[in-house]
């Protein structure tokens, strides 16, 4: 697995090279190219290996994913900006705000959020122009209002809720802020070959829950050095989190049988399937 991620990272570094090659040399670009570096480039991975599995050519899927890991980066510099989580790391580096000012990561975001599309609507991707209208628009569907803005949002509103979340309302909550996107991710395979998207769904679902829920993980028992963020704020804050409900144990159990879920989802795919069982494991054994 780890080949394969460093394969697929120089990929899609090459891909925002050839992207961003000619744009004007401006700090707001400058701020979308730091935006995009030091990454795990998970979701990437995921729609690579989703759309290998159903045997498209790394050079078409490049597209579609390096437009998801646009997406989630554009994500980070709004989500850390002070009238939202206020962070000052990011990836083990300054966040665009502090690295340069709040002006700059708004529109160091909103570009990254039009780049995204750009990409997933790439004719490089896919000659078939309904299945770039298909990429296109389903991601839409799962970064805005419907997916990750409606997650984050919830989360924002949990913040000062007369009560905390129940383990329920944390899990639909999740299902938005970060698994909207990993489970498009986990579909560009089966939506650019027209293929059954049901395996990979039910494979992405439960890997975006286990993810979060290592995320929790982390920000208990993690250290600044090792997460490149900051830790620690969600108990801070006083947040209901899936460790505070079930303990860290119990956390950490979940997460595993999610994982055992996940890999089981991939069965009818026998052998031609282990990277994305690998990555499956990896997210509930990763320190970031």
């Amino acid at each position: 697995m780890k080949a394969r991620q460093a394969e697929i990272v120089a990929a899609i570094d090459a891909c925002f090279a050839e992207s961003l090659g000619n744009w004007q040399q401006v700090p707001v670009v400058d701020a979308m190219r730091h935006a995009l570096r030091g990454g795990k480039n998970l979701r990437a991975f995921l729609a690579m290996e989703s759309a290998a599995l159903c045997g498209i050519p790394d050079v078409q899927s490049v597209w579609p994913a390096a437009a998801i890991e646009a997406m989630h980066a554009y994500s980070l510099v709004h989500d850390d900006l002070p009238c939202m989580d206020d962070d000052a790391l990011r990836r083990g580096q300054p966040t665009v705000h502090v690295k340069w000012d709040e002006a700059t990561a708004v529109l160091a975001g909103d570009a990254l959020h039009s780049l995204a599309f750009e990409l997933a609507s790439a004719p490089q991707g896919s000659a078939d122009p309904d299945v770039r209208a298909t990429l296109a628009h389903t991601l839409a569907q799962a970064a805005g209002g419907q997916g990750m803005v409606l997650g984050q949002a919830l989360d924002i509103a949990a913040e000062s809720a007369a009560r905390p979340l129940t383990l329920d309302e944390i899990t639909h909550l999740q299902a938005g802020k970060t698994g909207a996107l990993i489970t498009w991710a986990a579909l560009v395979g089966p939506r650019m070959a027209r293929a059954d998207e049901a395996p990979l769904r039910r494979y992405a679902e439960a890997l975006g829950l286990a993810f979060q829920i290592q995320d929790d993980v982390i920000d208990v028992t993690g250290d600044v050095a090792a997460a490149g963020k900051a830790v620690g704020k969600d108990a801070a804050a006083g947040k209901a989190t899936f460790v505070s409900l079930l303990g860290l144990d119990g956390a950490k159990r979940r997460a595993d049988t999610l994982v055992t879920q996940a890999c089981d989802a991939l069965s009818v795919y026998g052998g031609k399937a282990q990277s994305l069982q690998q990555l499956a494991r990896f997210v509930i054994a990763r320190a970031t």
